[in-house]
């Protein structure tokens, strides 16, 4: 009887799939060094170690352009074209989700690419806010507050402390999607994005049509955004 079940199965005949690789170095480390810089930026602020709040920003901040700039010319599962969908896709997508249909992203799918693209929106318009920001007395600043009056400077930093709540928000959302796909639709986001391969999804199409950009030009944006931010953020004079 038992032996009858497993052949009738068609979760136990079904062969597993292929497992591919979807997420580059790049991306990755990108994803999973920003974890870490996001709750020190929250910490040293609320202790009031404004020096590496100050240096916690100026590494998000590198790590946004990075991120933005591999969207445009890195691998094809990061470029914002692959994976920045109009409503219609989105809603199309939340409705496979609910009824489990299969789907055949490759990577982000509609609903994660627009949670990615909130949430560098997000944080872009955090950390811009705190290089003009202005303590309450007029102490710790940011390092362009010097272009800005003291109201508007206290206006910045009250927006960000403003924006960094709707940033927990969006980070609550992300995590409530992540255990929804894992208990509803059995999909694992968190494994792939550790060692870069995932299942094929179905209807995807061959390994060959994701391609890489090389490691040296993720390290050549790195290098040239660093250096952008140094000359940002250095002090007048």
């Amino acid at each position: 009887m038992t032996d009858i079940a497993k052949v009738t199965d068609p979760a136990a005949a079904a062969p597993p799939r292929e497992r591919i690789r979807v997420w580059d170095l790049p991306v990755r480390l990108f994803h999973w060094t920003l974890v870490p810089l996001i709750a020190a930026a929250w910490w040293t602020a609320e202790e009031r170690m404004l020096e590496w709040h100050r240096l916690a920003g100026y590494a998000i901040l590198t790590l946004l352009l990075f991120r933005i700039g591999w969207g445009l010319w890195g691998s094809t599962t990061a470029r914002f074209r692959h994976f920045v969908k109009g409503p219609g896709a989105v809603i199309r997508h939340g409705a496979d989700l609910i009824h489990r249909r299969p789907h055949c992203h490759v990577g982000h799918n509609p609903m994660g690419g627009l949670s990615v693209v909130a949430m560098i929106g997000l944080l872009v318009a955090q950390v811009t806010l705190g290089l003009f920001a202005v303590d309450v007395d007029g102490m710790e600043s940011g390092p362009l507050s010097y272009l800005v009056d003291f109201d508007t400077g206290r206006i910045a930093a009250e927006t960000h402390d403003l924006v960094f709540n709707l940033l927990l928000g969006l980070i609550g959302l992300h995590l409530a999607a992540i255990l929804f796909h894992r208990i509803h639709g059995r999909h694992d986001l968190i494994g792939p994005m550790l060692h870069g391969r995932a299942p094929r999804p179905d209807g995807a199409g061959a390994q060959g049509e994701i391609g890489f950009a090389p490691n040296w030009l993720a390290l050549l944006t790195l290098a040239v955004v660093a250096g952008l931010v140094w000359l940002l953020v250095r002090q007048p004079g």
